[in-house]
Protein backbone atom coordinates (compact mmCIF):
# COMPACT_ATOMS: atom_id res chain seq x y z
CA UNK A 1 0.00 0.00 0.00
CA UNK A 2 1.21 3.02 -0.82
CA UNK A 3 1.41 6.37 1.52
CA UNK A 4 2.51 9.89 1.66
CA UNK A 5 5.88 10.44 3.17
CA UNK A 6 8.25 12.68 3.69
CA UNK A 7 12.00 12.14 1.76
CA UNK A 8 15.14 14.74 1.37
CA UNK A 9 16.09 15.15 -2.13
CA UNK A 10 17.77 17.43 -4.48
CA UNK A 11 15.27 19.35 -6.78
CA UNK A 12 15.58 18.30 -10.42
CA UNK A 13 17.32 21.04 -13.04
CA UNK A 14 15.04 21.08 -16.17
CA UNK A 15 17.40 24.21 -17.90
CA UNK A 16 15.68 27.27 -18.71
CA UNK A 17 15.77 26.82 -22.38
CA UNK A 18 15.16 30.27 -24.55
CA UNK A 19 12.55 32.52 -24.55
CA UNK A 20 10.03 31.23 -27.84
CA UNK A 21 9.17 33.33 -30.91
CA UNK A 22 6.13 35.24 -30.64
CA UNK A 23 2.62 34.02 -32.69
CA UNK A 24 3.15 34.06 -36.01
CA UNK A 25 1.03 35.95 -38.37
CA UNK A 26 -0.01 33.22 -39.78
CA UNK A 27 -2.05 32.51 -36.71
CA UNK A 28 -3.28 35.19 -35.87
CA UNK A 29 -4.73 35.13 -39.57
CA UNK A 30 -5.94 32.30 -38.77
CA UNK A 31 -7.85 33.08 -35.41
CA UNK A 32 -9.58 35.85 -37.39
CA UNK A 33 -10.87 33.21 -39.78
CA UNK A 34 -12.26 31.09 -37.36
CA UNK A 35 -14.01 34.34 -35.54
CA UNK A 36 -15.26 34.98 -38.89
CA UNK A 37 -16.77 31.48 -39.55
CA UNK A 38 -18.05 31.34 -35.42
CA UNK A 39 -19.89 34.51 -36.20
CA UNK A 40 -21.74 33.34 -39.51
CA UNK A 41 -22.75 29.84 -36.97
CA UNK A 42 -24.46 32.25 -34.78
CA UNK A 43 -25.81 34.74 -37.22
CA UNK A 44 -24.00 37.80 -36.21
CA UNK A 45 -23.38 40.67 -38.50
CA UNK A 46 -20.79 42.22 -36.08
CA UNK A 47 -18.65 41.52 -33.01
CA UNK A 48 -17.33 43.35 -30.59
CA UNK A 49 -14.06 42.56 -29.08
CA UNK A 50 -13.57 45.22 -25.83
CA UNK A 51 -10.68 45.13 -23.86
CA UNK A 52 -8.77 47.36 -21.03
CA UNK A 53 -6.15 46.92 -18.44
CA UNK A 54 -7.41 43.97 -16.47
CA UNK A 55 -9.84 42.35 -19.10
CA UNK A 56 -7.03 42.43 -22.38
CA UNK A 57 -7.03 38.61 -23.07
CA UNK A 58 -9.43 38.31 -25.50
CA UNK A 59 -8.22 41.20 -27.76
CA UNK A 60 -4.61 40.19 -27.35
CA UNK A 61 -5.38 36.87 -28.06
CA UNK A 62 -7.25 38.03 -31.88
CA UNK A 63 -4.69 40.92 -32.82
CA UNK A 64 -1.83 41.76 -30.20
CA UNK A 65 -3.62 44.35 -29.10
CA UNK A 66 -3.02 44.85 -25.05
CA UNK A 67 -4.07 48.75 -24.03
CA UNK A 68 -1.83 48.95 -21.54
CA UNK A 69 -3.33 52.25 -19.80
CA UNK A 70 -6.81 52.97 -21.73
CA UNK A 71 -9.59 50.63 -23.33
CA UNK A 72 -9.70 49.26 -26.75
CA UNK A 73 -12.72 47.71 -29.20
CA UNK A 74 -11.96 45.53 -32.13
CA UNK A 75 -15.22 46.05 -34.71
CA UNK A 76 -15.42 42.54 -36.51
CA UNK A 77 -18.05 42.53 -39.62
CA UNK A 78 -18.46 39.90 -42.56
CA UNK A 79 -18.14 42.51 -45.11
CA UNK A 80 -15.35 44.76 -43.89
CA UNK A 81 -11.66 44.91 -42.63
CA UNK A 82 -11.92 44.80 -38.90
CA UNK A 83 -11.51 48.07 -37.17
CA UNK A 84 -9.88 48.59 -33.45
CA UNK A 85 -10.56 51.96 -31.93
CA UNK A 86 -7.86 52.90 -29.63
CA UNK A 87 -7.22 55.91 -27.18
CA UNK A 88 -4.81 58.63 -27.59
CA UNK A 89 -1.75 55.99 -25.55
CA UNK A 90 -2.51 53.38 -27.30
CA UNK A 91 -1.98 54.52 -30.68
CA UNK A 92 1.96 53.60 -30.23
CA UNK A 93 0.93 50.00 -29.37
CA UNK A 94 -0.44 49.27 -33.30
CA UNK A 95 2.74 48.00 -34.24
CA UNK A 96 2.79 45.38 -32.09
CA UNK A 97 -0.21 44.07 -33.75
CA UNK A 98 0.84 41.70 -36.99
CA UNK A 99 -2.64 42.00 -38.35
CA UNK A 100 -2.40 46.11 -38.35
CA UNK A 101 1.10 46.10 -39.64
CA UNK A 102 0.01 44.13 -42.66
CA UNK A 103 -3.64 45.71 -43.15
CA UNK A 104 -5.73 42.83 -41.87
CA UNK A 105 -7.12 45.39 -39.32
CA UNK A 106 -7.83 49.13 -39.44
CA UNK A 107 -7.49 51.41 -36.91
CA UNK A 108 -9.30 54.77 -35.76
CA UNK A 109 -8.45 56.94 -33.15
CA UNK A 110 -11.17 56.76 -30.34
CA UNK A 111 -10.49 59.53 -27.66
CA UNK A 112 -13.23 58.76 -25.31
CA UNK A 113 -10.95 55.52 -24.56
CA UNK A 114 -8.12 58.14 -23.32
CA UNK A 115 -7.67 59.09 -19.81
CA UNK A 116 -9.82 61.47 -18.22
CA UNK A 117 -9.06 65.43 -18.96
CA UNK A 118 -6.66 64.29 -22.19
CA UNK A 119 -7.62 65.85 -25.89
CA UNK A 120 -11.34 64.24 -26.83
CA UNK A 121 -11.40 67.01 -30.06
CA UNK A 122 -10.38 64.36 -32.99
CA UNK A 123 -13.09 61.50 -32.38
CA UNK A 124 -15.97 60.78 -34.25
CA UNK A 125 -18.73 59.77 -31.90
CA UNK A 126 -19.70 56.09 -31.17
CA UNK A 127 -22.90 56.09 -32.63
CA UNK A 128 -21.27 57.64 -36.20
CA UNK A 129 -18.35 55.13 -35.89
CA UNK A 130 -20.49 51.94 -35.31
CA UNK A 131 -22.99 53.22 -38.37
CA UNK A 132 -20.23 53.79 -40.99
CA UNK A 133 -19.03 50.25 -39.82
CA UNK A 134 -22.72 48.76 -41.19
CA UNK A 135 -24.87 48.49 -37.65
CA UNK A 136 -28.28 48.85 -38.67
CA UNK A 137 -32.16 48.24 -37.05
CA UNK A 138 -31.33 44.55 -38.74
CA UNK A 139 -27.96 43.92 -37.65
CA UNK A 140 -27.07 41.08 -35.40
CA UNK A 141 -24.35 41.83 -32.59
CA UNK A 142 -22.31 39.94 -30.17
CA UNK A 143 -20.84 41.96 -27.34
CA UNK A 144 -17.29 39.67 -26.29
CA UNK A 145 -16.42 41.25 -22.71
CA UNK A 146 -14.33 39.00 -20.16
CA UNK A 147 -17.80 36.55 -18.62
CA UNK A 148 -20.84 35.51 -19.97
CA UNK A 149 -24.22 34.68 -17.65
CA UNK A 150 -27.06 32.37 -17.64
CA UNK A 151 -30.50 32.98 -16.36
CA UNK A 152 -29.59 31.25 -13.21
CA UNK A 153 -27.63 34.17 -12.67
CA UNK A 154 -28.83 36.94 -14.35
CA UNK A 155 -33.36 37.04 -15.99
CA UNK A 156 -31.42 38.44 -19.10
CA UNK A 157 -29.70 35.59 -20.06
CA UNK A 158 -27.36 36.22 -22.60
CA UNK A 159 -28.72 39.45 -23.06
CA UNK A 160 -26.59 40.35 -19.91
CA UNK A 161 -23.66 42.47 -21.60
CA UNK A 162 -20.56 42.67 -19.27
CA UNK A 163 -19.10 45.72 -21.23
CA UNK A 164 -19.19 49.17 -20.49
CA UNK A 165 -22.87 51.02 -20.57
CA UNK A 166 -21.64 53.61 -23.21
CA UNK A 167 -20.38 50.71 -25.65
CA UNK A 168 -23.66 49.02 -25.26
CA UNK A 169 -25.96 52.15 -25.01
CA UNK A 170 -24.31 53.31 -28.34
CA UNK A 171 -24.96 49.64 -30.21
CA UNK A 172 -28.32 49.34 -28.84
CA UNK A 173 -29.44 52.85 -29.77
CA UNK A 174 -28.67 51.65 -33.82
CA UNK A 175 -29.52 47.86 -33.46
CA UNK A 176 -32.40 47.67 -30.86
CA UNK A 177 -31.73 45.55 -27.44
CA UNK A 178 -32.88 42.32 -28.32
CA UNK A 179 -30.09 42.36 -31.11
CA UNK A 180 -27.47 42.59 -29.23
CA UNK A 181 -26.35 39.37 -26.98
CA UNK A 182 -23.59 38.55 -24.76
CA UNK A 183 -20.99 36.15 -26.86
CA UNK A 184 -17.89 36.36 -24.90
CA UNK A 185 -18.43 32.29 -24.35
CA UNK A 186 -17.40 32.08 -28.17
CA UNK A 187 -13.75 32.83 -26.84
CA UNK A 188 -13.63 31.75 -22.83
CA UNK A 189 -16.02 28.67 -22.35
CA UNK A 190 -14.23 25.64 -20.99
CA UNK A 191 -15.67 23.06 -23.54
CA UNK A 192 -15.59 25.35 -26.78
CA UNK A 193 -13.94 28.65 -26.32
CA UNK A 194 -11.29 29.72 -28.48
CA UNK A 195 -9.04 30.30 -25.51
CA UNK A 196 -9.83 26.86 -23.66
CA UNK A 197 -7.37 25.17 -26.16
CA UNK A 198 -3.90 26.01 -27.06
CA UNK A 199 -1.77 26.04 -30.29
CA UNK A 200 1.96 24.28 -30.43
CA UNK A 201 3.10 27.47 -30.37
CA UNK A 202 1.28 28.61 -27.57
CA UNK A 203 2.62 25.73 -25.47
CA UNK A 204 5.71 26.47 -25.87
CA UNK A 205 5.35 30.45 -25.39
CA UNK A 206 3.71 29.42 -21.91
CA UNK A 207 5.96 26.74 -21.07
CA UNK A 208 8.87 29.33 -21.00
CA UNK A 209 6.24 31.43 -18.80
CA UNK A 210 5.99 28.41 -16.25
CA UNK A 211 9.89 27.87 -16.20
CA UNK A 212 10.70 31.61 -15.21
CA UNK A 213 7.60 31.34 -12.53
CA UNK A 214 8.58 27.92 -11.15
CA UNK A 215 12.69 29.15 -10.92
CA UNK A 216 11.55 32.80 -9.18
CA UNK A 217 9.27 30.03 -6.88
CA UNK A 218 11.95 28.38 -6.51
CA UNK A 219 14.78 30.85 -5.36
CA UNK A 220 12.44 32.29 -3.17
CA UNK A 221 12.02 28.65 -1.12
CA UNK A 222 15.95 28.21 -1.41
CA UNK A 223 16.40 31.92 -0.51
CA UNK A 224 13.97 32.78 2.56
CA UNK A 225 15.42 33.10 5.80
CA UNK A 226 13.87 33.12 9.23
CA UNK A 227 13.47 36.86 10.00
CA UNK A 228 13.38 38.23 6.75
CA UNK A 229 11.07 40.66 5.55
CA UNK A 230 8.47 39.92 2.42
CA UNK A 231 9.73 42.29 0.94
CA UNK A 232 13.26 41.24 0.93
CA UNK A 233 11.76 37.66 0.30
CA UNK A 234 10.38 39.52 -2.87
CA UNK A 235 13.60 40.52 -4.45
CA UNK A 236 13.99 36.55 -5.06
CA UNK A 237 11.68 36.79 -7.92
CA UNK A 238 13.78 38.74 -10.11
CA UNK A 239 10.88 39.93 -12.29
CA UNK A 240 12.47 40.69 -15.58
CA UNK A 241 9.75 42.86 -17.46
CA UNK A 242 7.47 39.99 -18.96
CA UNK A 243 4.07 40.91 -18.35
CA UNK A 244 2.56 40.02 -14.85
CA UNK A 245 -0.98 38.04 -15.06
CA UNK A 246 -1.57 39.02 -11.69
CA UNK A 247 0.33 40.83 -8.81
CA UNK A 248 2.49 38.46 -6.54
CA UNK A 249 0.96 37.61 -3.84
CA UNK A 250 2.46 36.86 -0.14
CA UNK A 251 -0.03 35.69 2.51
CA UNK A 252 1.65 35.75 5.99
CA UNK A 253 0.44 35.45 9.81
CA UNK A 254 -2.81 37.03 9.33
CA UNK A 255 -2.66 38.88 6.13
CA UNK A 256 -5.34 38.26 3.72
CA UNK A 257 -4.73 35.41 1.23
CA UNK A 258 -4.45 37.91 -1.20
CA UNK A 259 -2.11 40.80 -0.49
CA UNK A 260 1.16 41.44 -1.69
CA UNK A 261 4.36 42.31 0.37
CA UNK A 262 3.34 44.41 3.20
CA UNK A 263 6.98 44.68 5.10
CA UNK A 264 6.14 42.10 7.78
CA UNK A 265 8.65 40.00 9.35
CA UNK A 266 8.68 35.99 8.75
CA UNK A 267 9.56 34.23 11.82
CA UNK A 268 9.44 30.10 12.70
CA UNK A 269 5.61 29.18 13.14
CA UNK A 270 4.31 31.30 10.77
CA UNK A 271 2.06 30.29 7.91
CA UNK A 272 3.21 31.52 4.39
CA UNK A 273 1.96 31.14 0.50
CA UNK A 274 3.04 33.08 -2.38
CA UNK A 275 2.98 32.89 -6.29
CA UNK A 276 4.12 34.78 -9.25
CA UNK A 277 2.53 34.86 -12.17
CA UNK A 278 3.46 35.68 -15.44
CA UNK A 279 0.96 35.67 -18.88
CA UNK A 280 0.61 31.57 -19.10
CA UNK A 281 1.49 30.68 -15.36
CA UNK A 282 0.94 31.08 -12.15
CA UNK A 283 2.79 29.08 -9.66
CA UNK A 284 2.01 29.08 -6.07
CA UNK A 285 3.37 27.09 -2.90
CA UNK A 286 2.09 27.37 0.54
CA UNK A 287 3.57 25.86 3.93
CA UNK A 288 4.92 26.99 7.08
CA UNK A 289 8.45 29.36 8.07
CA UNK A 290 9.72 26.10 9.71
CA UNK A 291 12.90 23.26 9.95
CA UNK A 292 10.79 21.05 10.35
CA UNK A 293 7.24 20.55 12.94
CA UNK A 294 8.83 20.90 16.21
CA UNK A 295 8.80 24.66 15.07
CA UNK A 296 5.08 24.93 14.38
CA UNK A 297 2.23 25.33 16.84
CA UNK A 298 1.57 22.35 19.19
CA UNK A 299 -2.16 21.93 17.71
CA UNK A 300 -0.72 22.32 14.16
CA UNK A 301 2.30 19.87 14.89
CA UNK A 302 0.55 16.41 12.80
CA UNK A 303 0.24 18.68 9.69
CA UNK A 304 1.63 16.31 7.44
CA UNK A 305 -0.44 13.17 8.58
CA UNK A 306 -3.59 14.84 8.85
CA UNK A 307 -3.54 18.00 6.35
CA UNK A 308 -0.47 18.16 3.95
CA UNK A 309 -0.33 13.97 3.87
CA UNK A 310 -4.14 13.65 2.65
CA UNK A 311 -3.44 16.55 0.08
CA UNK A 312 -1.06 14.83 -1.80
CA UNK A 313 -2.75 11.30 -1.57
CA UNK A 314 -6.04 13.66 -3.40
CA UNK A 315 -3.74 15.50 -5.79
CA UNK A 316 -2.06 12.03 -7.20
CA UNK A 317 -5.45 10.86 -7.57
CA UNK A 318 -6.54 13.66 -9.70
CA UNK A 319 -3.91 13.24 -11.57
CA UNK A 320 -4.43 9.88 -12.00
CA UNK A 321 -7.82 10.68 -13.28
CA UNK A 322 -6.86 13.66 -15.38
CA UNK A 323 -7.46 12.04 -18.88
CA UNK A 324 -8.71 12.94 -22.47
CA UNK A 325 -12.68 11.94 -22.19
CA UNK A 326 -12.59 12.27 -18.11
CA UNK A 327 -15.98 14.40 -17.47
CA UNK A 328 -15.30 17.35 -14.97
CA UNK A 329 -17.43 16.57 -12.43
CA UNK A 330 -15.14 12.74 -11.60
CA UNK A 331 -12.10 15.51 -10.95
CA UNK A 332 -14.26 17.64 -8.67
CA UNK A 333 -15.09 14.74 -7.06
CA UNK A 334 -11.59 13.36 -6.64
CA UNK A 335 -11.19 16.56 -4.13
CA UNK A 336 -14.04 17.08 -2.67
CA UNK A 337 -14.99 13.60 -1.89
CA UNK A 338 -11.65 12.66 -0.05
CA UNK A 339 -11.05 16.11 1.45
CA UNK A 340 -14.23 17.30 3.17
CA UNK A 341 -14.50 21.06 3.80
CA UNK A 342 -14.77 21.30 7.05
CA UNK A 343 -11.65 20.19 7.79
CA UNK A 344 -9.75 21.63 4.40
CA UNK A 345 -11.83 24.59 3.17
CA UNK A 346 -11.93 24.11 -0.21
CA UNK A 347 -14.48 25.94 -2.00
CA UNK A 348 -13.02 27.19 -5.65
CA UNK A 349 -13.11 24.31 -8.47
CA UNK A 350 -10.58 21.68 -8.37
CA UNK A 351 -8.13 23.29 -11.25
CA UNK A 352 -8.92 25.47 -13.91
CA UNK A 353 -8.04 26.70 -17.30
CA UNK A 354 -5.04 29.43 -17.65
CA UNK A 355 -4.30 30.98 -21.01
CA UNK A 356 -2.93 35.04 -21.32
CA UNK A 357 -5.37 36.06 -18.09
CA UNK A 358 -4.55 33.46 -14.99
CA UNK A 359 -8.28 32.23 -14.65
CA UNK A 360 -10.13 31.89 -18.26
CA UNK A 361 -13.00 29.47 -17.17
CA UNK A 362 -12.94 25.75 -15.61
CA UNK A 363 -14.90 22.23 -16.70
CA UNK A 364 -14.05 20.90 -13.06
CA UNK A 365 -17.35 21.76 -10.74
CA UNK A 366 -19.76 19.99 -9.54
CA UNK A 367 -22.30 18.39 -12.23
CA UNK A 368 -19.57 18.96 -15.03
CA UNK A 369 -20.27 16.64 -18.11
CA UNK A 370 -17.76 18.70 -20.16
CA UNK A 371 -14.79 16.46 -21.21
CA UNK A 372 -11.19 16.78 -20.82
CA UNK A 373 -9.73 17.58 -23.88
CA UNK A 374 -6.44 17.45 -26.14
CA UNK A 375 -5.30 21.24 -26.06
CA UNK A 376 -6.39 22.16 -22.63
CA UNK A 377 -4.26 23.95 -20.23
CA UNK A 378 -4.66 23.86 -17.00
CA UNK A 379 -3.62 25.77 -13.63
CA UNK A 380 -3.53 22.83 -11.01
CA UNK A 381 -5.29 25.26 -8.56
CA UNK A 382 -6.56 23.19 -5.34
CA UNK A 383 -6.42 25.57 -2.65
CA UNK A 384 -7.19 24.31 1.05
CA UNK A 385 -7.26 26.39 3.79
CA UNK A 386 -7.61 26.17 7.31
CA UNK A 387 -7.36 28.34 10.46
CA UNK A 388 -5.28 25.57 12.18
CA UNK A 389 -3.00 24.02 9.70
CA UNK A 390 -2.58 27.07 7.48
CA UNK A 391 -2.47 25.91 3.40
CA UNK A 392 -0.64 23.46 0.95
CA UNK A 393 -0.07 23.46 -2.26
CA UNK A 394 1.51 22.05 -5.84
CA UNK A 395 -0.05 25.24 -8.08
CA UNK A 396 1.67 24.19 -11.45
CA UNK A 397 0.74 24.56 -15.16
CA UNK A 398 -0.33 21.17 -17.28
CA UNK A 399 -1.20 20.96 -20.45
CA UNK A 400 -3.26 17.83 -22.22
CA UNK A 401 -2.15 16.52 -25.28
CA UNK A 402 -2.78 13.68 -27.39
CA UNK A 403 -0.78 12.06 -29.47
CA UNK A 404 -0.56 14.02 -32.48
CA UNK A 405 -0.31 17.48 -30.00
CA UNK A 406 2.64 15.33 -28.77
CA UNK A 407 3.75 14.78 -31.56
CA UNK A 408 3.59 18.31 -33.36
CA UNK A 409 5.49 19.88 -30.16
CA UNK A 410 8.47 17.06 -30.33
CA UNK A 411 8.77 18.17 -33.77
CA UNK A 412 8.52 21.77 -33.50
CA UNK A 413 9.95 22.63 -30.18
CA UNK A 414 12.11 19.63 -29.55
CA UNK A 415 13.66 20.99 -26.49
CA UNK A 416 10.14 22.32 -24.58
CA UNK A 417 9.05 18.72 -25.66
CA UNK A 418 11.82 17.08 -23.80
CA UNK A 419 11.69 19.32 -21.20
CA UNK A 420 7.61 18.60 -20.54
CA UNK A 421 9.00 14.77 -20.81
CA UNK A 422 11.85 15.20 -18.44
CA UNK A 423 9.31 16.41 -15.99
CA UNK A 424 7.26 13.74 -16.25
CA UNK A 425 9.58 10.95 -15.73
CA UNK A 426 10.52 13.00 -12.06
CA UNK A 427 6.66 13.04 -11.15
CA UNK A 428 5.99 9.51 -11.90
CA UNK A 429 9.74 7.78 -11.06
CA UNK A 430 10.63 9.92 -8.14
CA UNK A 431 7.27 11.06 -6.79
CA UNK A 432 5.22 7.98 -7.33
CA UNK A 433 2.28 10.26 -9.29
CA UNK A 434 0.67 7.93 -11.66
CA UNK A 435 0.69 10.70 -14.42
CA UNK A 436 -1.24 9.75 -17.62
CA UNK A 437 0.51 9.56 -20.65
CA UNK A 438 -1.35 13.13 -22.25
CA UNK A 439 -0.30 15.35 -19.34
CA UNK A 440 2.64 17.63 -19.75
CA UNK A 441 4.10 19.64 -16.92
CA UNK A 442 5.19 22.94 -17.61
CA UNK A 443 6.66 24.04 -14.35
CA UNK A 444 9.81 23.48 -13.26
CA UNK A 445 9.38 22.30 -9.92
CA UNK A 446 5.93 19.96 -10.87
CA UNK A 447 4.39 19.20 -8.29
CA UNK A 448 7.04 19.50 -5.73
CA UNK A 449 5.49 20.42 -1.90
CA UNK A 450 7.53 21.23 0.92
CA UNK A 451 6.05 21.63 3.60
CA UNK A 452 8.75 22.86 5.55
CA UNK A 453 10.21 26.39 3.63
CA UNK A 454 13.39 26.57 5.82
CA UNK A 455 14.28 22.90 4.83
CA UNK A 456 13.18 22.72 1.30
CA UNK A 457 14.80 19.52 -0.15
CA UNK A 458 12.31 18.11 2.35
CA UNK A 459 9.46 17.12 -0.20
CA UNK A 460 6.44 15.07 -0.04
CA UNK A 461 6.29 11.47 -2.03
CA UNK A 462 4.02 8.88 -2.97
CA UNK A 463 5.28 5.83 -2.23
Amino acid sequence: MKKVILSETEWPDFGLGKRPQNISLLEFQGRLCSIKNEMKIRGYSHLLIYGDREHFANLTWTCNIDPRFEEALLIISQNEIPLILIGNECEGYLPHSPLYKTGDIRAELYQPFSLLDQDRSKSRTLSDILSSEGMTKASKVGAVGWKYFDKKEDLSGNHALDIPSFIADATRSICGYKNVTNATDMFMHPGYGFRSKVSVDEISIFEYSNIKTSEAAKRILFGMRDGMTDHEIAKFIQWDGEPLGCHPTFASGELPGLCGPQGRTLKKGDVFSFNVCYWGSNICRAGWVAEDENDLPLEARDYINDFAGPYFEAMTDWFSKMRIGTVGDTLHKAIYDILPFEKFGIFLNAGHLIHLDEWVSSPIYEGSEIPIQSGMMFQVDVIPSSTVYGSTRMEDGIVIADEELRSALKHKHPECYKRCQNRRDFMIDILGIDLPEEILPLSNIPAIVPPWFLSPKKILMWK
